[in-house]
């Protein structure tokens, strides 16, 4: 299974990300989500081994611009239906890379969770 991270290509944070993993030697395919948009049955399967609130980024302008309405007691459901429909709402980067699913990018989770891939080259 090849390592696949998902986010926006203009995104700081995943400009840090795919810097790190190249920088590591790290090989990886980029999904854009603006682009190709993201999966449904991914996004379920992402949301049943992290849960949706590890996924929905809050901290974002896409969800910030939302009705409170819209923001309060969320379901599952219909977290999964906002990224869907934006997936700018999804927490960038989400990275599936040897076996393991990371979402956003620290360094030091990315050396203890990563190195071990990317000093078997």
């Amino acid at each position: 299974m090849p390592n696949i991270i998902y986010g926006i290509k203009n995104c700081d944070t995943m400009k840090k990300a795919r810097t790190w993993l190249d920088t590591h030697g790290v090989a990886y395919e980029f999904h854009d989500y603006k682009a190709a948009g993201v999966d449904k049955d991914k996004l379920k399967q992402w949301s049943d081994k992290l849960g949706w609130e590890t996924l929905l980024n809050r901290a974002g302008t896409t969800f910030k611009k939302l009705p409170e309405a819209d923001k309060e007691g969320l379901t599952e459901k219909e977290a999964l239906a906002l990224m869907l429909a934006q997936p700018s709402m999804i927490k960038r980067p989400v990275l599936e890379v040897g076996g393991k699913l990371l979402v956003g990018f620290k360094p030091d989770i990315y050396d203890k969770e990563i190195g071990a891939v990317s000093r078997k080259r």
